[in-house]
């Protein structure tokens, strides 16, 4: 009796099977029918990025996909081929992941998430790219524009443009440094320039070791040094080497920042090739303040001009104006 029961149960449980299969085949083939005449209602593209400024945006895409998603409005969804606009979007060297998929409204869903580009690079060769963190490379062009640190060098396999992100990183976490430097500059791997925003000098931090150390001694020497003798009295600030600063004066000949006049035979030179600005004569300017002149005042013939720098000192001696 027992074994009658048991079999009963198991031709209950095939016969439910099979008519779960036929009802799911039945409705696909339904499905299959109502859609078969349906048209696609629009292509929606959306784009996961949570960077500030968008690096790919929903109409780049557009533009990539031409004249798609005009024509898609004017075909069957079953003529849709999926899979083919998946791989086209995939090939795009600025996006990492895409997704394309049907919504029941009809609609075309293209999901896409991008690369995030940490750096732009300009290469010896001449080349300009982005890198995401894993170093691959985005191709850098007018349509596709991010705000993202710069490195310029000559790069190999055994120094490739991602062995600067550590720097970039340490840069970022300061404050101080990240405000200060606007491009990295790589001319060997025990000179890597820092290009600061201040212009008139560089800095060469060496090696990528010991970031720490090195930015406290560049504090120091703008804090205690910079700050009294000028932003440009020096081209090059150097702590590659451990426990110092080693700063190169820009102009050797001259001891200490001074302001040189000289008088210039108006014989001598062509007036007519100086500018001056309003109630200001030819080739003069106020006291202690820029003339105005698109051309430099020249020098007495055969001579090489003198070298001027303007004093930081606000008490220095004035030139009195020239009487008219």
């Amino acid at each position: 009796m027992a074994e009658v029961v048991k079999i009963k149960k198991s031709w209950i449980y095939v016969a439910l099977t099979l008519l779960v299969v036929a009802y799911l085949a039945t409705m696909s083939i339904i499905s299959w029918r109502l859609t078969d005449g349906r048209k696609c209602a629009g292509v929606r593209i959306t784009v996961h990025d949570t960077a500030l400024y968008k690096f790919v945006t929903p109409r780049e895409l557009a533009l990539e996909l031409g004249t798609f998603p005009r024509r898609a409005k004017t075909m069957r969804l079953r003529d849709l081929n999926i899979d083919s606009i998946e791989r086209l979007l995939a090939a795009f060297d600025k996006i990492e992941r895409v997704n394309v998929t049907i919504l029941s409204n009809d609609t075309l869903l293209i999901d896409v998430h991008p690369l995030h580009p940490v750096a732009r690079i300009f290469d010896n060769d001449g080349h300009s790219y982005y890198i995401n963190r894993s170093g691959k490379r985005i191709k850098a062009d007018a349509r596709y524009h991010i705000d993202v640190p710069v490195i310029q060098g000559r790069f190999s396999e055994s120094m490739p443009p991602t062995s600067m992100l550590p720097l970039l990183d340490a840069v970022a976490s300061d404050s101080l440094m990240n405000s200060l430097v606007s491009m990295i500059k790589v001319d060997s791997p025990n000179d890597i320039i820092l290009v600061p925003a201040i212009r008139g000098h560089v800095i060469n931090l060496g090696d990528t070791l010991d970031y720490a150390d090195k930015f406290r001694r560049i504090k120091a020497m703008y804090r205690n040094v910079m700050s009294v003798r000028g932003w440009e009295f020096y081209d090059t600030i150097s702590v590659k080497w451990g426990g110092q600063v080693v700063a190169t004066r820009r102009n050797k000949a001259v001891a200490k920042e001074r302001l040189v006049v000289e008088t210039v035979n108006e014989e001598d030179v062509d007036v007519s090739t100086m500018l001056s600005g309003p109630n200001v004569a030819p080739g003069q300017a106020l006291p202690n303040k820029p003339a105005k002149n698109e051309k430099t005042i020249p020098a007495r013939k055969g001579e090489k001009p003198p070298v001027v720098f303007e004093p930081t000192d606000t008490t220095a001696k004035k030139t009195p104006e020239k009487e008219n």
